[in-house]
Formats: C-alpha cells, structure tokens, sequence
C-alpha cells in the first residue's frame, strides 16, 4: 500500500476565509507540479481555479454550504449550480446536520437530491457528513441516503468540514474508525473521502487502509514530500 500513488489521493485545499488570489494560485501550482486529484476552494474561487488548472488533469472542486450546511436547500443547490456553471468538476457539500439531529433524515436526503439536481452529473458530487457531531447510526443513515442516491449523482461519503465546533471549542476531523464505518456502509458502491486534520504521510494511508479513496488536506505537499504539515483545512 506504501507504493501507491499518494498524490492521486489528495483534494489539495485552502478553505480558510482569508484566502487571496496568491495564496489561491500558490496551491494550484503545487497541485500541478505534485499531480493532485483536485484543488478544493470556497465558491469564489472556482473562476480563478478553473483557469489555472485549465488544460491539466488536476480537478476544481468547490465546497458548497461550507462549512455549517444550515442554509436553505434551495440556496445550498444555487452555489451548486454556480460552481458547476464557472468550471468546478467536483462539488463538495455539507448535509443539514441539525435535521438530522430533529430525526429528519427525509429533509437531509431532499438538501442532497436538490443539490445533485441542479448539478445533472456534470460534477462528482460527494457528500459532507461532518462525523464529529453524528453518532454511529448517525453516520449510517447518511451514508444509507447518499448510497440510495448514487443513480442520481452522489459519487462520495466525505468525513468531516475539518472546521466543526462544539459550543467554542474544536472537535475533531476524520478519524480511522469512522473511514471504515463508512467504508463498511457504502461498500463499494460510493468512494470515501477522509478530511479534517490529515497533515502527514502515515495517518493519510492508515485512511486509506481503512477504506478513504481520497484525502481532503492542505498539508498535501507535506504528505507527498512526507514531512510533517502544518496546513489548515
């Protein structure tokens, strides 16, 4: 497993609200020069990403409802339609966790079926669980969902924002044991993708020995290079 080729793996990422258009530039060319799956960015980003990876194999991915997933559905699935429209190929977006919580798993499954409407499989669409604030059965009745809903778009379980708080204090992101829940659930139906603190080489293949297919990170230089990163997600 050590010899696989780490780079395919990784959705390079500068999520952080602050990010300017040199920061943004500076990570598509490490993906470049690197041969990243992606290059994960808020919304705005998607023009400016689009064109620097014009031409190349590396993906935009856009994060949509990032990072709470607590906006209308119809607003969640407009950003999801604007990516698309301004060159994003991959559409990262976060369920409403808080109807989950309610014990409405019917208003999580309709946000996720109106955002891969408006995508029409134009994008990979993967779908945030955001684990840290779920329980197990939890995270099985999402994965249960988004399994039900591959015919219509949905082509990954994500793990986690990397972004998630519990009253003021951080939780946490992906973690081995919740990679291969999830594995586990979709079989190998869905692709898994690990995210949330993954900053050097050996915890991002214990995710892959668990089952991850991809590895959401800012450290992905770090990974590749295996060093130890200091990137935040």
């Amino acid at each position: 497993m050590d010899k696989i080729n780490l780079a395919s793996f990784i959705d390079h990422t500068i999520l952080k609200q602050d990010a300017t258009d040199e920061q943004v530039k500076k990570v598509c060319a490490q993906a470049l020069k690197h041969g990243f799956a992606s290059v994960c960015v808020n919304s705005c980003h998607v023009p400016l990403v689009a064109a620097e990876l014009k031409g190349s194999a590396v993906k935009t991915c856009a994060a949509v409802g990032f990072p709470l997933g607590a906006m209308c559905a119809a607003a969640k699935a407009f950003e999801a339609g604007c990516a698309v429209n301004d060159g994003a190929g991959e559409i990262d977006m976060v369920i409403n966790v808080g109807q989950l919580k309610n014990g409405r798993p019917d208003l999580v499954e309709n946000d996720i079926k109106a955002v891969a409407a408006v995508i029409n499989k134009r994008a990979l669409l993967k779908v945030i669980l955001e684990t840290c604030l779920l329980t197990d059965e939890e995270k099985i009745i999402v994965c249960k969902i988004c399994a039900s809903l591959k015919s219509e778009g949905v082509g990954f379980v994500k793990t986690s924002t990397g972004f998630a708080a519990s009253g003021a204090s951080f939780t946490s992101g992906a973690t081995v044991s919740d990679v291969a829940l999830m594995r586990k659930t979709v079989g190998a139906a869905l692709g898994v993708k690990a995210s949330g603190g993954i900053k050097d080489k050996q915890t991002a293949l214990s995710m892959i020995h668990a089952g991850a297919t991809r590895i959401g990170t800012s450290a992905g230089v770090a990974i590749v290079t295996d060093q130890t990163g200091a990137g935040v997600y």
